[in-house]
């Protein structure tokens, strides 16, 4: 059989997985986790509204039903395209037929990656335990801090870039230091807290309507965010940061939602790359010149009629079952003839800006409030993976509506393992796990 190799658990990859699921082909999907996080719910876990296993699931349990699909933990670290095989980090190489390279993208600090330590960004699970722990561990420090100064930069909390992870990011930190930790704290009050969004363009939401934009805007200052347009951050230090216009804002926290770079992995093909290291694909959404290997989601540069397809997980989705779709017809007919291209159905965005607030663009229809945030909450609710996810975040969010909580406050820390050198005796406590969550 015709061995395909999918690079990339993500949405993209799962999908083009799923398509191949009754195709006569050996398929070997690596990924560098075990599980698919859902991506577009990040902040909620990075805000504790939702706990991490809410919106993950484990790749091998949502793939068990694929008996052609051998899954891998393990990364990438170079593709020979004249080889036709990927090399692992672990030493491995893996020879295909057909290739899917699905490996999203990461956080761009434009050429100034020395900040990233100090505004991290929500690409993986790992960057929301960060931010959560930064966000809680900022007024659980407050609340010890005597001088005045230092407490009101402990409660400044300031968002960089407003796009929808942005204005996401900051809806849900407004609503906890207003609502969820109002009567938590006794030396101070988080409401004082103050909630910077930071965007270099003229408005929020730039990919949406104008009229949303404003819409958005609008809410995020009702509920006491400063929203401050056409203004670029020049610098980022441990205590603060300085915006183009040379003002500096002390703060302690300091969260990234500016940019995003496509993998590192891409440089490996040896093709021509766009400004945010993406794969310039042809209407197949393949390589030019190796139709073998397809480069799905963040990782392609595709032009739809003049247009690039925005970095969203709809395009990942729709991109992996038709690429799962191509080559199923191609093992399985004798002549397949030639490929269809690839069309993207748009069928809107939403971005949810508080509780009961929201944005929807869709179609010629534009709009926003509570019935926006109710398509959005069921909208996502329908993509999430397994039925337990989706009853659990429903009910989490049925309960954080109605009494303003969120469950998921937990403050952890990343311990290394102390292995013992001597026994221990039979009720000694066992060594805890790095990272345990």
């Amino acid at each position: 059989m015709k061995r395909v190799v999918i690079l990339g658990g993500g949405f993209a990859g799962l999908n083009a997985a799923k398509a191949l699921r009754k195709a006569r082909v050996s398929v070997t999907l690596v990924d560098r986790h075990n599980h698919h996080v859902f991506q577009p719910m990040l902040y909620q876990v990075a805000t504790a509204a939702l706990s991490p296993g809410d919106i993950a699931s484990p790749i091998r349990s949502v793939l068990r039903n694929n008996r052609n699909t051998e899954v891998l933990l393990d990364e990438a670290e170079a593709i020979d395209l004249g080889a036709r095989s990927v090399h692992l980090v672990s030493g491995r190489s893996l020879p295909y037929d057909y290739l899917i390279v699905a490996t999203g993208a990461r956080h761009s600090y434009f050429g100034r990656d020395e900040w990233e330590p100090l505004a991290p960004g929500l690409k993986e699970l790992e960057d929301a335990f960060v931010v959560r722990r930064r966000i809680l561990l900022a007024f659980e420090r407050a609340e010890q801090e005597p001088d005045p100064a230092a407490r009101e930069a402990l409660l400044t909390f300031v968002i960089v870039g407003a796009g929808p992870t942005g204005v996401e990011v900051a809806g849900a930190i407004a609503e906890i230091k207003s609502y969820t930790l109002e009567r938590d704290f006794r030396n101070i009050n988080p409401r004082s807290a103050r909630v910077i969004v930071m965007e270099g363009g003229p408005r929020v939401l730039p990919a949406y309507p104008p009229e949303l934009s404003e819409k958005a805007q609008q809410t995020l200052e009702r509920l006491g965010v400063d929203v401050c347009t056409n203004t670029m951050v020049t610098d980022i230090r441990p205590d603060g940061v300085t915006s183009s216009s040379g003002e500096y804002t002390p703060a302690r926290t300091v969260i990234w939602a500016a940019g995003n770079v496509a993998s590192p992995l891409l440089k490996t093909l040896g093709v021509p790359l766009d400004r945010q290291g993406r794969v310039p694909v042809a209407q197949d959404s393949t390589v030019p010149g190796h139709p073998e290997v397809f480069v799905l989601g963040d990782a392609a540069a595709f032009d739809d009629k003049g247009r690039l397809l925005p970095g969203t997980c709809p395009v990942a989705i729709q991109m992996g079952k038709y690429a799962g779709s191509v080559i199923r017809r191609e093992t399985s007919a004798a002549t397949p003839g030639p490929r269809p291209p690839f069309h993207f159905f748009d069928k809107g965005q939403l971005a949810v800006i508080g509780r009961g607030r929201a944005v929807a663009d869709i179609g010629k229809a534009h709009f926003s409030g509570f019935i926006a945030w109710l398509l959005w909450i069921f909208i996502h609710i329908f993509f999430l993976i397994g039925f337990r996810n989706r009853v659990l975040v429903l009910l989490e969010w049925a309960i954080s509506y109605f009494t303003y909580s969120r469950g998921a406050r937990l403050i952890t820390y990343d311990r290394p393992v102390h292995m013992p050198t001597a026994p221990r005796s039979a009720d000694a406590e066992p060594a805890l796990e790095a990272g345990a969550r």
